[in-house]
């Protein structure tokens, strides 16, 4: 079964201690180092593939860089965040040491204007379109230096204690992958959109949509005059957030007015398929989140959601939330299950 959360991991399960680190599985762990793991969790955008051609990792401090090569036999590391939803992972780098400490972080990866399938890029229906991104530069005089190498630099400080740490860099590409615009023809991936949790401190939320709920929100959409086109999706909001005030995504010089309140997160609604292939339901998961009370809104014209720009039913095309669930409580540890609606039971 595949839920809609893509966890990427890239963990590093034993310790580096010197820039470029080493292969030697036998070097003993310098005293007062711990175990890092890094993931990369995704909220998808409307789209069919997002490849990322990742280069490396760089974690800097005061002390100096530490620098881990993700190619693979001199290839670049290419994963399509679609292809590894809900508790899924695929690794980037593993076996290495990092001293305890406070770090930043930057991951590279290769961008390209141009339509390129050796490079980062996006597929639509419409097909493939480069993928890059506006930052480069080192980390702590660290970094590919490359012309098509770009920066995502996660600048929250995070501690890398003694023992096992595991930690999820989350790319809200609802809200920070930009389709192409104006007279570009590529997708933009803006850096402001990664964000680093500890996998400590977090829980999680699934659920399935009932076909009452998607039915519902279809005919909605029809009476807006919209096209029968749908992309169901869950959008995550504080606690006690009214439907009625439910927002969507939004350039940051878009302020929300009055009650509105701005998602937390999305995440997409996928078809759930029984051994057969038969699709028997529809389910969503949010895989990393911090212990606390939430409030879910459910929506099956997500794509209508620019990221740039304030949508909502006065919109072309409109946007709305169409239902909402209430008090989803969040555990560490534990995934809380949240149907639409609650009451609904799926025989999956």
């Amino acid at each position: 079964m595949k839920y809609t959360k893509t966890i990427l991991a890239i963990t590093l399960t034993s310790l580096l201690t010197a820039c470029g680190g080493s292969d030697d599985d036998s070097t003993p762990p310098l005293p007062e180092s711990g175990t890092f793991s890094l993931g990369v969790s995704d909220n998808p955008a409307d789209a069919e593939i997002v490849n990322i051609a990742f280069k490396q990792v760089v974690l800097k401090n005061d002390e100096g860089s530490i620098s881990f090569d993700v190619s693979e036999d001199g290839e670049l590391k290419h994963i399509d965040l679609l292809t590894v939803q809900g508790a899924e992972v695929a690794t980037l780098v593993s076996g290495e040491t990092v001293p305890v400490g406070e770090y930043q972080m930057c991951i590279y990866m290769q961008k390209s204007e141009t339509a390129d399938e050796n490079s980062s890029y996006v597929q639509t229906a419409d097909g493939i379109a480069g993928l890059t991104t506006n930052s480069n530069g080192s980390c702590g005089g660290i970094g590919a230096e490359d012309e098509d190498t770009g920066r995502l630099f996660l600048n929250k400080t995070f501690t890398i204690e003694e023992g096992s740490n595991t930690f999820v860099a989350e790319f809200n590409l609802a809200k920070g992958l930009q389709s192409p615009h104006g007279n570009k023809d590529y997708w933009t991936l803006k850096p402001t959109s990664v964000q680093l949790v500890n996998a400590a401190e977090i829980g999680a939320i699934s659920g399935q949509i009932s076909p009452e709920t998607m039915a519902s929100c279809e005919t909605a959409a029809v009476d807006l005059g919209l096209a029968d086109e749908y992309s169901p999706a869950v959008y995550l909001y504080p606690i006690d957030t009214l439907l009625t005030d439910m927002a969507d995504f939004r350039a940051e010089n878009e302020p929300y007015l009055l009650t509105e309140v701005a998602p937390m997160a999305s995440t997409r609604v996928n078809p759930i398929l029984n051994e057969e292939e038969v699709e028997i339901g529809h389910g969503y998961e949010f895989g990393f989140l911090d212990a606390g009370t939430y409030s879910l809104g459910y929506t099956c014209v997500s794509q209508n959601d620019d990221p740039d720009n304030a949508d909502n039913l006065e919109s072309t095309p409109a946007f709305f939330i169409h239902i909402d669930e209430q008090t989803v409580e969040v555990t560490l540890g534990e995934t809380t299950e949240r149907h639409f609606p609650e009451a609904f039971v799926p025989e999956a």
